[in-house]
């Protein structure tokens, strides 16, 4: 596979970034050993690059992984919500510790939406950069759902690595459009900073359409990796196949399509009642202050995400 050099760092990364969330209690909650072999099978098949957060819960999984393959040749990405020193060393500490590792390759900051809230968790990517110093982080970065997060950063040199949303639908980005995105991104890649793409399918929204989708992706010159969220061996061979550029198997394509698949509702749902309008199926609806998805209604349209204001709604 492909190994790009993530912008000015010293980071090799292959093209294809394994998206760990997927495994997780958010998601499919599977146990370390499962994820382990999951995330082993991308290994010996040309995949170095991981990217996991504190969020997602997935840590054991990779230091399971990691007990059977060299650490040196893997980049770990991971990210938090840390907005101070102590929330930020306690997040840093809880990764080294949780994975079995004595530095991290990158170390961002989740979600972040415009200057004010960089400037907001300023404190936190402080002491992110001291470690660094230390060599406990080779590089510091933020992920993003917005434009303005990409802009923002733009100022900050030391914000080496962005993981902003990109996709050919522009689904999740929350204040402008793809195009927009687009040309953020490009300025960004001019200066040096290594990026690598998320949620190239939607958040599974887009799966009808994935080829068109990841050959969106594959043709932005500007991103050094793409991090895609894999749940079973199947679809982490197939994902290998387009980036090679290969022809992915008849019965290889045919599992994947036959897998079943779910709405899945995040817990940061405000119910807002916004995707309950949208569904022309009667497939959701809001009952004791939570969000029901009726399985026998729902058709997995995807209509209800783009309503979504905070891109809550994902297809399992």
């Amino acid at each position: 596979m492909d190994r790009n050099l993530l912008g000015n760092t010293s980071l090799e990364v292959s093209k294809l970034c394994f998206g760990s969330l997927t495994m997780g209690p958010l998601q499919t909650n599977k146990t370390p050993e499962e994820g382990a072999r999951l995330l082993l099978h991308g290994f010996e098949r040309g995949i170095n690059f991981v990217d996991t957060a504190e969020l997602y819960e997935t840590y054991p999984h990779i230091k399971k992984a990691l007990k059977s393959y060299n650490r040196e040749d893997i980049v770990i990405a991971s990210k938090s919500y840390a907005y101070s020193e102590e929330t930020a060393e306690a997040s840093l500490s809880k990764a080294l510790k949780e994975m079995d590792i004595d530095y991290i390759d990158i170390f961002k900051l989740h979600e972040q939406e415009s200057e004010y809230t960089i400037r907001g968790h300023y404190e936190a990517l402080e002491y992110l950069f001291k470690m660094k110093e230390k060599g406990y982080i080779r590089a510091v970065g933020i992920s993003t759902h917005t434009i303005a997060a990409v802009n923002a950063s733009l100022n900050i040199k030391e914000i080496e690595v962005l993981h902003p949303i990109v996709n050919k639908a522009g689904l999740g980005i929350q204040d402008g459009t793809i195009e927009e995105m687009l040309e953020a991104i490009k300025k960004a890649h001019n200066m040096g900073k290594g990026i690598y793409g998320m949620k190239p399918l939607g958040g599974g929204n887009l799966l009808k359409n994935f080829d068109e989708c990841f050959d969106f992706v594959l043709g932005i010159p500007y991103l050094n990796s793409i991090a895609v969220g894999m749940q079973t061996i199947e679809e982490i061979d197939a994902n290998i196949a387009i980036f090679e550029g290969r022809e992915i198997e008849d019965e290889l394509l045919t599992k994947i399509k036959n897998k079943k698949r779910n709405l899945k509702i995040d817990f940061w749902c405000e119910r807002c009642g916004q995707c309950v309008s949208t569904c022309r199926h009667g497939a959701l609806k809001i009952e004791n202050d939570k969000l029901i998805v009726d399985k026998d209604k729902c058709v997995l349209c995807s209509y209800c995400s783009k309503s979504c204001p905070h891109f809550c709604i994902k297809v399992i």
